[in-house]
């Protein structure tokens, strides 16, 4: 067994669907308003006669598809890099949210969950495409602190959603931020589940392993078994 989960992920069967759930990085991706944009610096180049491709990028630890770890908001919390990797690997349920605005604790009443799940909400930023533009929105569906505080009672190990920030961008309290952060909840911003049907599935998703650091960007990918 891997960290308890599921072994012989390199061993995936053909027949079982592979979601990737991130986001593209490059200049084209939001940014959220007053992080590091993307760039890149073309260091060595075929087409300038070098004979390799070399090059250096630009970008916010919290850019596209990440993770926060507690680090993020509390001093002594701890960084992305103290986790073992088996803790990247796991049991994860998907679930929906039809909410314009905000995701209410009502909605999760009978929402039951094993503990160490990772709860991935789906909601209209997947749906219309908005975590898949240009322009950073303001407006985007987001976890209210009341559903956050819900969600640390179920005791999942990570929660996600598909925009880059779990908390409204017009709340510079951060509450849910500190909510799941603060009762060790890993969260995952940026995902895309336009794709992926509710249900039941196998995440992956992996961070640099960034010495000190608060977040990292991931390659997040969901395994539509639960025998993987």
């Amino acid at each position: 067994m891997i960290g308890g989960v599921y072994p012989s992920l390199h061993r995936v069967a053909a027949d079982v669907k592979v979601y990737d759930i991130s986001v593209p990085l490059d200049e084209e991706l939001a940014v959220y308003p007053g992080d590091t944009m993307f760039s890149r610096d073309i260091i060595m180049a075929f087409e300038k006669g070098d004979e390799c491709a070399l090059t250096g990028i630009t970008m916010s630890a919290h850019f596209g598809t990440h993770l926060d770890s507690p680090a993020h908001f509390f001093p002594d919390g701890r960084t992305i890099d103290s986790y073992p990797p088996e803790q990247f690997i796991l049991p994860a349920q998907v679930v929906e949210s039809a909410s314009a605005d905000v995701i209410r604790a009502e909605e999760l009443r009978e929402l039951t969950l094993s503990p160490g799940t990772a709860l991935l909400f789906k909601t209209s930023n997947s749906l219309s495409g908005l975590v898949r533009k240009k322009a950073f929105a303001e407006n985007y569906v987001c976890l209210s602190e009341k559903a956050a505080y819900v969600c640390a009672q179920l005791e999942p190990s990570l929660v996600g959603i598909d925009y880059f920030s779990i908390d409204s961008f017009s709340d510079k309290k951060y509450p849910a931020h500190f909510q799941l952060l603060g009762a060790g909840i890993l969260v995952l911003e940026g995902i895309d589940l336009r794709e992926v049907p509710v249900g039941k599935y196998t995440l992956c998703c992996f961070p640099l392993r960034l010495r000190g650091l608060e977040a990292s960007p991931v390659r997040a990918v969901l395994f539509a078994s639960e025998t993987v």
